[in-house]
Parts: structure tokens; C-alpha cells; sequence
């Protein structure tokens, strides 16, 4: 029945590619929501952020763990292994960690803390730059070693 819906998913080699726009979406989200309710001075609006923080989190969570199951069966050389999936996975579980964390903090100062609120804000960046980091990793390795396809022949050693 899904297969009718969503032609594709008999293409997929795991559920990876389903799940990880969600915690990349939510957690841009929610520093976007953080800073505009900081300038428009609305709680309301930090309450929404920090539903977008919990949400990336969650999401987070299930996109390392699909990540970390499709790891073994992805099929690159060796040397795109070395290069580019390693930092992905450490760059992304970096991420997951850096939103977790984020997420507990502002639960337990809901919506969001007062005091250290600088260095939340900044946390919140380089959570966003992390993830820039590991996404470029998996971009890569998709869009310029098949890692996710069956469009040419397995595996593609990494180019020089």
C-alpha cells in the first residue's frame, strides 16, 4: 500500500534519507523562532521555538539511529568511508548530542534560559554550523559517490 503512495521507497537501501531533513528543518527553525522572539520580544514566540527545539532533538535522535543502521550497508570504497562518512557520523552525533542538550536546557528553563541566555543563543549557532559541517559529509557522499543509488557500478573509490 505505502509502495503505491511512495514509489521510491522500493529504491531505498534504508529509511535514512526519509527522516533526516526533519531535525535539520526543526533545529534551523527554532534558531530562527529563538532570535525573532528576542527582537520582537514575544514569549509566545520562544515557546514555539522551543516546540521547534524539541521536535529537532526527537528528530535528531532518529536520524543518527537510522544513520548508524544504514552505516554498515552503505556502499562506497573504503576511502570515501575514511573521508567522508566517518566525519559525517562524528560531525551529525556531535549535532544530535549539541540539540539534546540545547532541548533539556530550555525544557528545564522553559522556554528558554535567562540567565546564560548569550551563550544559548551562541550554542544554537554552532549547532547550526555543526550541522552544516556533517550535512556536507552526507551531500558528498550522495551526490558524488552514489552512496545512496544504483545509478553506476559499486563502490566508487574517492577522487583525488
Amino acid at each position: 500500500m505505502l509502495e503505491s503512495l511512495l514509489p521510491g521507497l522500493k529504491s531505498l537501501q534504508n529509511p535514512h534519507p526519509l527522516v533526516v531533513h526533519f531535525p535539520i528543518a526543526f533545529l534551523l527553525g527554532a534558531v530562527f523562532l529563538y532570535m525573532l522572539s528576542i527582537a520582537v520580544r514575544r514569549e509566545g514566540m520562544a515557546k514555539s521555538a522551543f516546540a521547534c527545539l524539541l521536535l529537532g532533538a526527537i528528530s535528531a535522535l532518529v536520524a543518527a539511529g537510522t544513520g548508524l543502521y544504514a552505516e554498515e550497508g552503505v556502499m562506497v570504497g573504503r576511502s570515501v568511508r575514511a573521508a567522508l562518512l566517518e566525519p559525517h557520523e562524528q560531525w551529525m552525533l556531535t549535532a544530535t548530542g549539541l540539540s539534546v542538550v540545547l532541548a533539556l536546557w530550555a525544557g528545564w528553563r522553559r522556554p528558554m534560559p535567562q540567565r546564560g541566555k548569550s551563550f544559548f543563543l551562541i550554542l544554537l549557532v554552532v549547532l547550526l554550523a555543526v550541522i552544516a559541517k556533517g550535512a556536507d559529509f552526507g551531500g558528498r557522499m550522495v551526490y558524488e559517490y552514489n552512496a545512496g543509488g544504483s545509478a553506476c557500478g559499486q563502490p566508487i573509490e574517492l577522487k583525488e
